[in-house]
């Protein structure tokens, strides 16, 4: 394996455990209160009054 070959996988190495390290912290930090929570909206009602099988 090159330098060139180990230096790549390390910068890749590097990027995923600090991607999975900031969603750890991410996570870890969370305050559940201090954030609205997300909902939905019921779809309104549809209403189909007319057959279109033709």
């Amino acid at each position: 394996m090159s330098s060139a070959m180990k230096a790549t996988l390390l910068a890749i190495a590097v990027v995923l455990i600090g991607m999975a390290g900031s969603f750890i912290w991410f996570v870890a930090n969370w305050d559940k209160e201090a954030e609205q929570p997300i909902g939905f909206v019921p779809a309104l009602d549809i209403k189909i009054t007319e057959d279109r099988l033709t």
